[in-house]
């Protein structure tokens, strides 16, 4: 099939209305969030679409046979929470110009900031087309702009030669060198920071059992806990919790074996809980809640529970979610996230181009002051 024998259009229903089997041909990645489970999760619990201002919009190619060739996980956007990648500032400046800033399109997973595929094809030659279609729903429809947000880094590069722009920020991933266990891990740590991870580990754990659940291990009674630790932390960071209850109950029902809950018991009753997903290299941890105040309880069930998860489990690295620089302290090192923006009107584009050079420099010198202060032994 040549250039011009196909067609890119924004496919009517959402993920949910796509043939599982051909979406997931496309996904064979091991990103647990691009999934077809995942995604039509999302859309059938009410978590998107609706009133949430995260309109699904597909936007697909078909093969000669009508099957699904490529697509963009798409939705248009009628504010800019939920996608860890901040444009407030883009839309305050273009609303002040006379603008509409939204809806916009935005190319992600929604409310995860995990680094995955956004152009979803196994044919090279449909990834410049999808992009183009993203850029011609802008055009056609006066929307001000696309976002992809948290880009693969091997996809980065046909962002860049569509011509879109580029931006960087910083998360903090731990990266597994082959420890055969954690303590394998601490040997490398310089005896400091060695003598602390042991120290907050042993005080967060005292008085408390923790266990990891997965697959069929996990039931809709421990979705009930979780909620109530996933409201709480909601309430408390960004005003209201993003997921409905419902979407915990599909995401076990669907994606179980790719799910690791883990909590923490006290007295056998569970008073926190941290929930990671399980991806082909890499352990991601989303969400965690406690109801109760213990020193050291986050990082325990965030960082060190996956870390031991990690290593047990093979997985390459753990990717601990957005922000959050204590994690450097406890082995999770500096690296570079990237999004691609396309701004329709020429003016605009070269403002934020103009701001997304200066912010570059930023970044790049906290990157370089981080990667000076991680806890690892130094070299001789």
């Amino acid at each position: 099939m040549n250039e011009g024998e196909f067609v890119a259009k924004v496919a009517a229903g959402g993920v949910s209305a796509l043939p599982v089997a051909e979406w997931d041909a496309l996904t064979d990645c091991g990103n647990p969030f691009v999934s077809h489970a995942f995604l039509s999760a999302m859309e059938d619990s009410g978590s998107v679409g609706g009133s949430s201002g995260w309109a699904p919009t597909p936007i697909v190619i078909e093969g000669a046979a009508g099957e699904l060739a490529g697509a963009l996980p798409a939705y248009l956007k009628e504010h800019s929470q939920g996608e860890y990648v901040f444009d407030h500032a883009w839309a305050d400046a273009w609303h002040r110009a006379g603008g509409d800033y939204y809806p916009k399109v935005q190319i992600a997973v929604p409310f995860t900031p995990a680094t995955g595929p956004r152009v979803l094809t196994g044919k090279p030659e449909f990834v410049l087309p999808l992009l183009r279609a993203a850029e011609a729903l802008c055009d056609q429809n006066g929307l001000s702009s696309a976002h992809a947000t948290f880009i693969a880094p091997e996809q980065v590069p046909a962002f860049e030669e569509a011509g879109w722009l580029l931006r960087e920020d910083t998360q903090f991933h731990w990266t597994n060198r082959d420890y055969a266990s954690f303590e394998d891990f601490l040997g490398v740590l310089a005896s400091r920071k060695r003598k602390d991870l042991r120290k907050e580990r042993a005080k967060a754990q005292e008085g408390l059992s923790i266990r990891a659940l997965t697959g069929d291990e996990l039931t809709d009674r421990h979705w009930d806990v979780f909620w109530q630790f996933y409201q709480d932390t909601g309430r408390r960071k960004w005003g209201h919790p993003y997921l409905t209850r419902d979407a915990f109950t599909l995401l076990g029902e669907r994606m179980a074996d790719k799910i690791l809950l883990i909590l923490a018991y006290e007295d056998d009753s569970p008073v926190a809980g941290a929930l990671n997903f399980i991806g082909g290299e890499a352990l991601y941890g989303r969400y965690w809640g406690a109801l109760v105040d213990r020193p050291f309880l986050h990082f325990e069930l965030c960082y060190y529970q996956a870390i031991d998860a990690a290593i047990a489990l093979g997985l390459s690295r753990v990717e601990a979610g957005a922000q959050g620089g204590h994690k450097l302290a406890r082995g999770y090192e500096p690296v570079s996230t990237v999004s691609a923006h396309y701004i329709a009107n020429e003016s605009f584009r070269d403002a934020v181009a103009g701001f997304l050079s200066r912010e570059r420099q930023g970044v790049a010198q906290d990157q370089l002051w981080l990667a000076q202060r991680t806890p690892f032994r130094k070299s001789d």
